[in-house]
Formats: structure tokens, sequence, C-alpha cells
């Protein structure tokens, strides 16, 4: 593979102020139209342009809602210190709820401990949504992910249960919001749903915001598996017969180190990602989570039963 040649794309910056605008006035609206709400934050590219588009909507005052991320255990180390770091540079309270906890707790039951750790933490954060009372949680998801998130609302309407009903979901006219739920029910926002991955690397650039340095291209050892690269790592070391190879590789989003994988690249700076993200035909998560290598449904069924 050889390095892709940085385009003459210009970024269209009207465009991120039209987006840039509207996702600070749907965090306002949470400030507002919520009793307590919190925004998720797990060190990743989505949810740090989260973050400054809350300074935005609310420095120099403090943020009118904590900080919270469900840590799934098998998070990369890089991405969990950027975590830490970046919310005690913004001297933001930073709440950890971990599925191991509900692990050891007994809510949760996996067959192996190797077993990607994604879908349960629908569990942990329903039990983080009981202990703390929240009645909203705002989120990074964007609706050019994948076709079940494309079904959301921007204000997406949980149940008693946590649970989800794209049937059930309040219209939105005019950017007319309706935040009232009774006792154990919640709502999970999205400002940034009409946000592509362009948009945000994009921003990303604008904005010059840090991240953790496995977004950029660097060396690691993986293995090619079912069209996916693979990295070698304790948990998903090779199997009897795979090549470990070594190729210079970037992630497009991070998550359960189980179930994500990086693609091949030499973009090393925001601009060359511009410039491979423009070309690609491949969704990031169709690309580089392999627990969404499932169908539509099986992805719809897990965000019904509380998934983010």
């Amino acid at each position: 593979m050889k390095p892709v040649e940085p385009l003459n794309i210009e970024i269209n910056s009207r465009h991120l102020d039209w987006l840039e605008s509207e996702a600070i006035f749907i965090l306002r609206e949470v400030a507002a139209g919520c009793a307590n709400p919190a925004l998720l934050f797990s060190g990743g590219k989505d949810s740090i342009v989260m973050l400054r588009l809350a300074e935005k909507a609310f420095r120099p005052a403090a943020f009118p809602f904590p900080l919270m991320h469900i840590d799934t255990g098998h998070n990369f180390g890089e991405v969990i210190a950027f975590r830490d770091r970046r919310a005690g540079e913004l001297g933001e309270r930073l709440i950890v709820r971990s599925v191991e906890d509900s692990i050891k707790r007994g809510t949760v039951k996996l067959r192996h401990e190797t077993d990607s750790r994604n879908a349960a933490q629908s569990v942990t954060l329903l039990e983080a949504v009981e202990e703390f009372k929240f009645d909203a949680l705002i989120g990074g998801a964007r609706r050019d992910e994948e076709k079940a998130r494309a079904k959301e609302r921007i204000f997406s309407f949980r149940d008693e249960f946590g649970q989800w009903d794209p049937k059930a979901q309040r219209p939105e006219l005019w950017s007319l919001y309706n935040t009232r739920v009774h006792p154990g029910e919640h709502m999970r926002v999205f400002p940034i749903s009409n946000w592509t991955e362009l948009d945000v690397w994009q921003y990303i650039a604008r904005e010059n915001l840090a991240l953790p340095q496995i977004y950029y291209a660097h060396e690691r050892e993986v293995i090619e598996r079912r069209g996916l690269l693979v990295p070698v790592t304790p948990l998903t070391p090779p199997k009897p017969g795979e090549e470990v190879v070594t190729r210079s590789v970037r992630f497009r989003t991070v998550g359960d180190i189980t179930c994500t994988c990086p693609v091949a690249s030499f973009a090393a700076s925001p601009a060359e990602i511009i410039a491979e993200t423009a070309v690609t035909e491949i969704t990031e998560r169709g690309a580089t989570r392999m627990d969404d290598q499932t169908s539509e449904a099986s992805m719809e069924r897990r965000k019904k039963e509380g998934y983010f």
C-alpha cells in the first residue's frame, strides 16, 4: 500500500459552523430541559469533539453535567490515559464505571475472559443511570455509522427499563425537542447526529484538537482475519496457522480491544486522514469492528436492550 497523496480539500468552515451551532444549541437544550444529565466521554475522537462543543457552549463556566465513561476493562491503554489527562486539564468531574465490577456483582456473565465486552456495557450503563438517577446521557454517536443508529432521534427516549423502541420516538419538528421523562425514564441525546466521519476529522483539523496517537499511522503487529487487520495483543493472540505481520496502520474508531481493528494507512496527520476519508467507500465501523460484522437486526436488538 502506498501513502495517500494529500488532496487539495478545502475545509468548508461555513458547513462546520452550521454543524457546530446546531450541536451547541442541543447541548444547551439538554442543560435547560434535563435535571441531571451526563456526557459520555471515552477518550475517542467523537467524544473529544463533544468536549470541544461543550466548552464552546458553556465556558467560562463549568460544564452543567459530569463526564462519564463505561470502561470495558479491555480498552487501549493510550486511550484511557488520554481520557484521564483530558478530563484533568478541563477540571471536570469524570465518573468511571466498569464492566468488570458488573461481572463481580453477577449482573454480567461472559463465557470466557477474552470475550468481547462491548455489548455488556449496556448493563453497566443502565446500572450507572440507576445509581446516579441520570435523566439524560449525551453521546457522540452519528447517523452515518450504521443503519440502526440512523433510526435514532437526536433526543432518543428510553423507558423505565432503559430500552429503546424505534417506533415510539417523539417528533422533532423545527428543532423543538421534548425532554420530559417520568421517574426512571431517560433520554439519550446525540448532538452530532448530522455529522459524518469526514465532518469530524475536518473539525478536529480546524480546532487543532489533540487525539490519542493510535488514531494516526504507526507500526503494529497484526493478523489478517476475515478481511480485517486484528491487532496482536494478549486478548487477541494469533490462532494456529495465522501469520503475524507488521503493518502501518491507524484506528478509525476505538473500543474494546477484542473487537476493534485498525486499517492499513500511512496517514499521520489530520490533513492526510481527511484525504483518505474523502475517498473511502466503507464505513468506519464496517471496516474496523469485528462484532459489527453482523446484521442490522442484531445491532438494533442490542440497542433496544440499552446499548449506546
